[in-house]
């Protein structure tokens, strides 16, 4: 079917059923970011790839709501397709609600499946829109239409060992019901398969980029159940699970045991990280507390067996950055180079490094114009040349047995202009300004987001999306509950949290600008002010200086620059062969 095709057959359906509009959020029923191929519900309806999106399909109108990072992407893929892209004012906000509330007559009917729409969004349209009357149906319009829908995947999950963790299952279970005690709950609910992973040492290959598997979980004070596929796991990883008294069932029984609660008895659910449709089976007579999962808290602070190991991971991944830096810079111009035989090379280096698994994300590999946009995907249709001219952003990442990793560098190519030159410092200084700074305990991301922002914000220059964010161990490279973003959440900065620091500047048609580093929050010193922390920068790779304007900078920044690239040398150089350390040297020379 073409997608004109897919939208009449959808309309077919609503039309059947009395229905005014359709939502299809881009999720699954685990309320994830990255999605299963048989979850790629937006994918399928409208051919529109972006990782963020929300479809909402009238009678006589269907449109796709995303936010800036995808504005480009969506009207070229969205083209011929009947959907137009809604671009969003600010970013994840659900603006297709009040235009909803704007659009639909008093007691209309919305419909969506409730498989995809979590607790928080599914209540929120029932009180914004409830001044029109409108009834929700729950209703799914895509498998009726999706021929060959792709399976749930079926690959062989499998535990990691303590010495890579630093605690246990029966540990981390034991802190989990801590917080259930606090909260007086019975019973916990667990959808979010980050937290379904860190919690039972469990990893698989069942979402793209993101080493989780699909299952749910629920807690009790003596009790742990995890539902997950039969055969998912070998007898030897069961056995492990037993022993840490952990209850293993198939992963489709959670919805008859939530109907089966307690009476009068208190579960524990993020409204966040679970479905509309698990939370409506849990018996009217349960009592409900709605809270951040507590392993969102606790896998966030990483243990120093975690952090260790992350170092660790974090010198392998620069031999292959480096390398890689090497090969781009003396191979342009002689080799055919392309954004996607860059991307595959860079992963070609990954791959030897030991304990590689995949990437954590799809490579942003964006020649020139292609880097103004933050989540440009090359494709064989817009893969471009790399010539010795421009600038060349590459943002990526790696998923190891022992870290996670997610770096953006910039290679100026040669004829850079006074604006690429000036805007790629300001970009540095920015990234600089973040990486170091103080700050007293119960700071929050967004207070770290300003700090890092002034050096861009003199200029009267600004990027569209956060600074940063928090990275898993052998997890998702996104990761709460910490966030650098304007938005005034109320999460402080913790000490053992990794979080990225990627500032940048995008003007369309021309180049894209983002230096990315991850940091490490550390203790810095305690007076009688407060104590104060600050960030250890994890990521070794060294950054270009070449077109550098060091008349931009202040002097804590060119000191911060040189003693990170002499941390970087020495780290790297004694993994590297002679012609390998003479080009990091030159690369990490102090300026």
């Amino acid at each position: 079917m073409t997608y004109p095709e897919k939208l009449n057959a959808i309309r077919e359906q609503m039309k059947t059923d009395g229905v005014d509009a359709y939502i299809i959020p881009s999720a699954d029923p685990h309320i994830s970011e990255y999605l299963p191929d048989h979850y790629k519900c937006i994918a399928f309806t409208t051919g529109f790839k972006g990782s963020v999106s929300t479809v909402v399909i009238t009678h006589d109108f269907a449109g796709l709501w995303a936010d800036s990072r995808y504005f480009e992407q969506a009207e070229e893929q969205l083209k011929g397709s009947g959907f137009e892209l809604v671009k969003l004012k600010v970013q994840h906000a659900p603006e297709y609600i009040q235009w909803l509330g704007g659009t639909l007559k008093q007691n209309a009917i919305i419909a969506f499946d409730e498989k995809l729409v979590s607790i928080l969004l599914g209540e929120l349209l029932q009180q914004q829109l409830a001044y029109k009357d409108i009834r929700f149906e729950n209703k799914d319009y895509l498998t009726p239409i999706w021929a060959n829908r792709p399976a749930l995947p079926k690959e062989l999950a499998f535990l990691i060992a303590e010495t890579y963790t630093g605690q246990s299952t029966a540990d981390k279970l034991t802190a989990v019901r801590a917080y259930l005690k606090q909260y007086h709950a019975d019973s916990h609910l667990i959808s979010s398969l980050d937290d379904l992973a860190w919690l039972f040492n469990l990893r698989g290959s069942d979402v793209s980029y993101n080493p989780v598997v699909l299952g749910f979980a629920l807690i009790t004070p003596d009790q742990a159940t995890l539902y997950i596929q039969h055969d998912k796991l070998n007898a030897a990883d069961k056995a492990t699970l037993n022993a840490n008294g952990v209850e293993l069932l198939g992963y489709d029984t959670i919805a008859k045991d939530l109907q089966f609660l307690r009476a009068e008895s208190t579960i524990l659910i993020d409204p966040k990280r679970n479905c509309f449709a698990l939370y409506k089976l849990i018996p009217a007579s349960v009592n409900r507390v709605l809270e951040t999962n507590p392993s969102t808290h606790l896998k966030a602070v990483k243990n120093e067996t975690e952090i260790e190991n992350t170092r660790q991971v974090m010198r392998r991944d620069g031999v292959a950055i480096t390398q890689f830096l090497k090969w781009v810079k003396e191979n342009v111009g002689k080799i055919e180079m392309t954004e996607l035989s860059a991307a595959a090379q860079l992963s070609a280096f990954r791959a030897a490094q030991e304990g590689f698994i995949g990437e954590s994300f799809n490579t942003i590999s964006a020649y020139r114009a292609h880097g103004a946009l933050p989540h440009y995907a090359s494709t064989e249709a817009s893969n471009v040349a790399i010539k010795a001219e421009g600038l060349f952003l590459v943002d990526s990442g790696g998923q190891y047995r022992y870290g996670t990793t997610d770096i953006t560098r910039v290679m100026p190519m040669g004829n850079n202009t006074e604006e690429e030159s000036t805007d790629y410092t300001l970009v540095l200084k920015a990234m600089i300004e973040g990486c170091k700074t103080r700050f007293p305990k119960g700071t929050c991301g967004y207070q770290i987001d300003a700090i890092t922002r002034r050096p861009m914000w003199d200029y009267a220059l600004n990027y569209g999306h956060g600074t940063g964010h928090g990275v898993g161990y052998f997890l998702n490279v996104h990761e709460g509950p910490q966030v650098f973003n304007p938005t005034a959440t109320a999460v402080p900065v913790e000490l053992g949290m990794i979080t990225s620091i990627e500032p940048g500047i995008y003007r369309p048609g021309k180049h894209g600008i983002r230096i990315e580093n991850l940091v490490l929050t550390v203790k810095d010193q305690t007076n009688e002010f407060n104590e104060f922390y600050a960030f250890e920068a994890l990521t070794l790779a060294p950054i270009d200086t070449t077109i550098v304007k060091k008349e931009l900078l202040e002097q804590s920044h060119i000191d911060w620059l040189n003693s990170y690239h002499e941390k970087v040398y020495n780290s790297l150089s004694p993994l590297l062969n002679e012609e390998e350390r003479e080009f990091l040297k030159e690369m990490t020379k102090a300026i």
